[in-house]
């Protein structure tokens, strides 16, 4: 799974990718031999990630991009095309947390979380599917959360965000399978990062993005003729 040629050829875009679990995706799937695309909204973080991605040997295009935007989603995969080539590996981590009463959240927290978490999903795949469809091959990873199997005190708004995630990454395996596209969703539990607002309890006991990036790793390495639906990450000890 570490091999340097395991994805010779492939590209792979990863959003959100200046830092924890999807710079360890990026810097995991560089490592197994792909071109890299990543994305995230600050420009200066974006860059210090591609150059430690690039110190590694990762040929890597750093692109700073707004995903709930369209019109920045499109020229975040135009980009992409013209500099590596068509997507092969979508890979949605881009997602933001707040936490709280529901009653006390507000409008605007609402559409961040939802537009964060859920519809940049939505917009990014649309626009790499319809190219994946045509080739006939493709991977979509949706990075989700067991807060998307689970509900929990203060996490209406997040929890909200992820059950839907869960429910589109279902539809578009169904609709995708057949042009020979999958669509998979990583559900991990806490995870050690500088994810706003809420950390693991003990980071010492908390997964780590490498345990992440792994599982990625896994799936799209599969055999051609299967695909993971689903996968769920706990930490061996409980926080």
């Amino acid at each position: 799974m570490n091999s340097g040629d395991a994805l010779a050829g492939r590209v792979a875009l990863i959003t959100g990718a200046s830092r924890g679990i999807g710079l360890a995706v990026a810097r995991r799937l560089g490592l197994m031999g792909a071109r890299i695309s990543i994305c995230a909204k600050n420009p200066e973080r974006l860059e210090e990630s591609a150059s430690r991605l690039g110190s590694a040997g990762i040929e890597v295009l750093a692109t700073p991009a707004d995903v709930t935007r369209e019109d920045q989603v499109s020229d975040l995969v135009r980009k992409t095309r013209q500099k590596l080539g068509p997507v092969d590996i979508l890979v949605n981590n881009a997602g933001i947390g707040l936490f709280g009463p529901f009653q006390d959240q507000i409008e605007a927290d609402w559409d961040r979380v939802l537009n964060t978490n859920l519809k940049s999903v939505f917009l990014m795949s649309r626009e790499v599917a319809l190219e994946m469809i045509l080739r006939k091959t493709g991977h979509i990873i949706n990075i989700s959360s067991l807060a998307g199997k689970n509900t929990f005190a203060n996490g209406a708004v997040y929890c909200a965000s992820k059950w839907g995630l869960m429910g589109l990454t279902g539809c578009m395996a169904e609709e995708l399978r057949a042009h020979g596209i999958r669509v998979s969703a990583v559900c991990p539990g806490s995870v050690a990062t500088e994810f706003s607002g809420q950390s693991a309890k003990d980071p010492a006991k908390a997964l780590q993005p490498d345990d992440v990036a792994h599982a990625v790793a896994a799936l799209v390495t599969q055999a051609p003729g299967s695909f993971i639906s689903e996968v769920q990450i706990r930490p061996t000890r409980k926080p």
